[in-house]
C-alpha cells in the first residue's frame, strides 16, 4: 500500500507540481537557503528573497564573511530575525567545519546553527536523496486529514507520530521527489480554508471528506495569550537628519535599528514622559496620525508614533546615531517602522 500511495503521489506532483528554483538543484547552499527563508513564509513572499541573497551571495562563502548588517537588511519584511542571525552563523559554521559543503550526514546537518529535525531532512533528502522524512505544516494538514489523526500536530507525541508516518508511507529510492510532492499537495490541494477536495487523487479514501470532519483537522493544542506591549516611537528630527538607535537586548527585532522608543505598561494615546527619550528643550510635539497593531507571534504591539521638531543646535540626549532622513533606507528597521517612513503623512 505504501509504494502504491506514493506512486501515485508523484505522479500528481509531476503533472501539478510547481517549478520552483531550489526543486531544479541538487546544490545543498540553494536547498538550504529556501528552506531558511520559506519557514512561516509564503512562496510567493519568500520567492523574491530567495532570488535576492543569492544575486547578493551565489555562494556560501560570500555569505558567510558578508556584514550582520547586510543579511538583516535584506532580510528586512520577512519577520522572524533570528532565522536572518541563525542564517548568518549556520554559513560561518559550514565554511569553518565543513569547508563550504553541507554534510550528506542527518546528525552533522542537524549540529548546524539553526537546523532542525526539519531543515535537516530537507537538505538530506532533496540534496542527497536521503530517506528522511519532511515533515511541515502542509504536511501535517494533508496527513492529518487523510488518516484522521486527532493527536495535536504541536505536541511532541504528535510530531513522533506524524514523522513516523510519513517515513512509512515514503518509497525511500525516490525520497526527495515524494516530500516534494507531499508538501506540495498540502499547499495547493489540502488547502488550509476550502480545500479542493474534488482534485485530490486520494479523496475517496480521505477520512475527513468522507465524515465530513475536514475543518476539524489538523489538531492543535490550546495557544498561549499574547503578551500585549505598548510603544511609543520618536521620530526627531531638525528637517534634514534624525535619530536611530540598534536594538541590541535579547528581544523581538535584536539587531536592527529602530526610532527612539518609550515602552508603556499600559494603553494610552497621551505622549509618555519625553526625558525619557531626549532631554531637549522646548520641543514641540505632535502625535503622527500612523497609530497600528502589531501581531508577532507570541505578542500583540499597539504602536503610536510622535514626531519631536528640534532645531540644528539641538539634539538627544542617549546613544543615537544621527543619519539624513535620505539615508534611512540603508539601515535595516522593523517592517511597522518602514511602513511608517513610507506613510504619505510623514512627509
Amino acid at each position: 500500500m505504501n509504494q502504491e500511495f506514493s506512486k501515485n503521489l508523484r505522479a500528481w506532483y509531476r503533472e501539478n507540481g510547481r517549478k520552483l528554483p531550489w526543486r531544479t538543484t541538487k546544490d545543498a547552499y540553494k536547498i538550504w537557503l529556501s528552506e531558511i527563508i520559506l519557514q512561516q513564509t509564503r512562496v510567493n513572499q519568500g520567492l523574491p528573497y530567495y532570488e535576492k541573497f543569492l544575486e547578493n551571495f551565489p555562494s556560501i562563502e560570500g555569505l558567510a564573511v558578508a556584514s550582520e548588517d547586510q543579511i538583516l537588511r535584506l532580510w528586512q519584511g520577512l519577520g522572524y530575525y533570528s532565522r536572518a542571525r541563525n542564517l548568518h552563523a549556520a554559513s560561518k559554521q559550514v565554511v569553518e567545519e565543513f569547508g563550504g559543503a553541507f554534510p550528506d550526514d542527518f546528525i552533522k546537518l542537524r549540529s548546524i546553527k539553526g537546523i532542525g529535525d526539519y531543515t535537516a531532512s530537507a537538505i538530506a533528502s532533496f540534496a542527497y536523496d536521503l530517506p528522511h522524512p519532511v515533515v511541515d505544516g502542509n504536511v501535517f494538514r494533508f496527513l492529518s486529514r487523510f488518516f484522521g489523526m486527532d493527536v495535536p500536530i504541536d505536541s511532541t507525541e504528535g510530531k513522533k507520530a506524524f514523522n513516523a508516518l510519513a517515513l512509512e508511507l515514503m518509497d525511500g529510492k525516490h525520497a526527495a521527489e515524494h516530500n516534494q510532492a507531499m508538501m506540495e499537495i498540502g499547499s495547493l490541494v489540502c488547502k488550509p480554508i476550502s480545500p479542493n477536495c474534488d482534485d485530490c487523487p486520494f479523496s475517496m479514501a480521505c477520512h475527513a471528506l468522507i465524515y465530513n470532519k475536514v475543518s476539524d483537522y489538523p489538531v492543535k493544542g490550546k495557544k498561549l495569550p499574547s503578551k500585549k506591549r505598548y510603544f511609543h516611537y520618536f521620530l526627531i528630527t531638525d528637517g534634514i537628519h534624525t535619530y536611530i538607535k540598534r536594538r541590541n537586548e535579547k528581544d523581538i527585532w535584536q539587531g536592527l535599528y529602530e526610532l527612539p522608543l518609550v515602552e508603556v505598561f499600559e494603553s494610552t494615546d497621551f505622549p509618555p514622559d519625553i526625558p525619557a527619550v531626549a532631554k531637549l528643550h522646548q520641543p514641540k510635539m505632535n502625535q503622527h496620525p500612523f497609530k497600528r497593531k502589531h501581531i508577532l507571534s507570541h505578542q500583540e504591539l499597539h504602536t503610536c508614533f510622535w514626531t519631536v521638531k528640534i532645531d540644528a543646535t539641538h539634539a538627544p540626549k542617549g546613544d543615537y546615531l544621527k543619519v539624513n532622513l535620505a539615508d534611512l533606507s540603508k539601515y535595516a528597521f522593523p517592517q511597522l517602522i518602514v511602513k511608517f517612513f513610507h506613510h504619505e503623512d510623514l512627509e
